[in-house]
């Protein structure tokens, strides 16, 4: 949906309620209290009063905007730019073109469709063949190791550890002088405390089938992935052939390290996974075009906002 369209779909307040609506009427309302599926829309109240045992909830309610303010327009605002802009934007940007008084919830909103963007990637699971390695992405120094001595290379405290997973299937009709092409299919982007097994292994078995294959490098982390997949890969490889053996986990490490620098500054760690979030939900649906839109806004009628911030 171009920017036209959008203004021409969406004029006001009302006409944004009115579509809010249709969304959770298709998915379908569940009473948060006796979780029955029936209800009444109390069109004066405009709320839901369950059939059951006639508990309300509003039309926010359970959805991702759980407990907030802001006008439904904002909200849908948006949902159109995170699915029609290529790369991101900032908080500030999109408050300064909303004409927003406060800073504070135009970045919580964003965070919270960023979290219902993770939690619709986080149903899938990877299959077939799938690259693995781990990325190190510049963040703020953490607030209990602020003061410290500044370590350098991988185990600086500037740096936020991701495993980063995606399918990789090579492309059978084709070859070329550095073998067998591969097309990419979904992309996981996890970021995680460390890169011992006990952390990495439960990801694994949550994110990856078990009849799936992994390449990967010869990490001592990686040294279970055989009991919990049909088949691990590691191979020894020099760092100029990284890009080779492993493609596309590399191009997509890259990417987002360029898409962040370019629009976020200064990223506290603890929020790193919502920027990686939206660049995943991006990546993974590159090909939906105009449906991008109507998928975040089922996501977001879906998920109940969890998201909880501190801004100091």
């Amino acid at each position: 949906m171009n920017l036209l369209n959008f203004v021409s779909q969406f004029p006001d307040e009302d006409s944004c309620k009115s579509k809010w609506k249709e969304y959770r009427d298709k998915q379908g309302v569940v009473c948060p209290k006796c979780k029955h599926t029936e209800h009444y829309w109390k069109s004066d109240k405009e709320c839901y009063e369950c059939k059951h045992c006639k508990y309300r909830q509003s039309l926010r309610s359970n959805t991702v905007m759980h407990g907030s303010q802001l006008p439904f327009r904002y909200w849908f605002v948006a949902i159109h730019l995170l699915t029609s802009t290529k790369k991101s934007f900032s908080a500030s940007e999109l408050q300064r073109q909303l004409g927003h008084s406060t800073y504070n919830p135009i970045w919580a909103m964003l965070h919270k469709l960023r979290l219902a963007m993770g939690k619709r990637d986080a149903e899938y699971t990877l299959k077939e063949v799938v690259e693995l390695d781990e990325g190190f992405f510049s963040t703020e120094t953490p607030e209990d190791q602020k003061g410290q001595p500044l370590k350098r290379g991988r185990g600086s405290q500037k740096k936020t550890k991701v495993l980063v997973m995606a399918e990789s299937i090579p492309v059978d009709d084709q070859t070329t002088s550095k073998g067998k092409p591969r097309k990419v299919g979904h992309l996981k982007m996890l970021v995680i405390q460390d890169l011992k097994s006990n952390t990495i292994d439960p990801l694994i078995s949550e994110h990856i089938d078990a009849g799936s294959i992994i390449d990967s490098d010869n990490s001592t982390s990686y040294t279970n992935f055989s009991k919990l997949v049909k088949e691990h890969r590691p191979n020894v490889i020099p760092k100029e052939e990284l890009g080779k053996m492993l493609p596309w986990v590399h191009i997509a490490i890259s990417n987002a390290k360029r898409v962040l620098l370019d629009v976020f500054h200064d990223i506290k760690p603890e929020y790193l996974q919502s920027y990686l979030n939206e660049f995943c939900y991006k990546f993974n649906r590159r090909y939906f075009g105009e449906q991008r839109f109507d998928r975040l806004m089922i996501a977001s009628v879906s998920y109940k906002n969890q998201f909880r911030y501190n801004i100091e």
